[in-house]
């Protein structure tokens, strides 16, 4: 128990972890549940063992990899001394409903020259069964335009990335895609506005297919049996949201495609 409650600990201390320098760079976080700390954006507070651990995103664990050492390896996207990770994102939230709601807006007000936006949206703008989310092609790529320009305009940085892949479906011990249209039109966004492009769609199903199906499953993704963690007395069988491992896999997949961007 002690070694669980270090580690939460540790999640909320590197989430808002502010190890600024001289010039510190901002990297604003937006997107849905998948990049989400649970930890500190769902108003739980001290309860986030009770409630939600280990459901974890990724960008809950993004800061723990920017160390003073790896800051080189990033110019020039990254000119600064140290880096703040602030995770907006939330669960549930599609391109529109993340803008409808003034988080977007939140995030606006606040950038600054050399700042970074890095934009991960798909999940439920796909989501056609939930039309309060739902957000149709077209739909999402206006959105996207209007994140990326609005960054542009505040001379900061955007990074557009495809939804990170789901736990299905699998075909001949590969992960393949669940995003339909939707990651190609992240791309084709970033390729018209000039923003720098990560396909984490790709990366993220390359990667869990070297894994493993079985590995992934039962270490990365939500399926957990019962009576194990507190918040899930009945155990868990979720295919989308990551565990702490699966968190940490995804956020330096994240972190490793940052340093090759051109």
């Amino acid at each position: 128990m002690k070694n669980v409650l270090a580690t939460i600990l540790l999640f909320v201390l590197m989430s808002h972890c502010t190890s600024r320098g001289n010039n510190p760079v901002t990297i604003y976080l937006i997107g849905d549940s998948t990049v989400a700390n649970y930890a500190v954006n769902y108003g739980e507070g001290q309860d986030y063992y009770q409630k939600k651990y280990p459901k974890t995103g990724w960008g809950q664990v993004f800061q723990e990899f920017f160390t003073a050492s790896e800051l080189n390896n990033f110019k020039p996207l990254i000119q600064a001394d140290s880096v703040i990770v602030d995770d907006r994102a939330r669960g549930g939230r599609s391109t529109r409903t993340f803008f409808q709601e003034g988080l977007w807006r939140s995030v606006y007000e606040n950038l600054k020259e050399g700042d970074i936006v890095m934009m991960q949206f798909g999940h439920n703008d796909a989501s056609l069964k939930n039309p309060e989310r739902y957000v149709d092609i077209e739909g999402y790529k206006e959105f996207l335009r209007l994140f990326t320009t609005q960054t542009f305009e505040k001379k900061a940085k955007p990074i557009i990335l495809t939804p990170v892949a789901r736990n299905y479906p699998w075909k001949d011990d590969h992960l393949e895609n669940v995003h339909g249209e939707y990651p190609d039109a992240a791309f084709e966004v970033a390729d018209e506005l000039g923003a720098y492009f990560i396909d984490l769609n790709k990366l993220s199903m390359d990667y869990f297919s070297k894994k493993g199906r079985d590995y992934v499953s039962n270490n990365y993704f939500m399926n957990l049996p019962p009576n194990k963690y507190i918040a899930y007395p009945d155990g868990s069988s979720d295919q989308t949201h990551f565990q702490p491992e699966g968190a940490r896999a995804v956020a330096k997949l994240v972190f490793e495609a940052m340093k090759v961007l051109k």
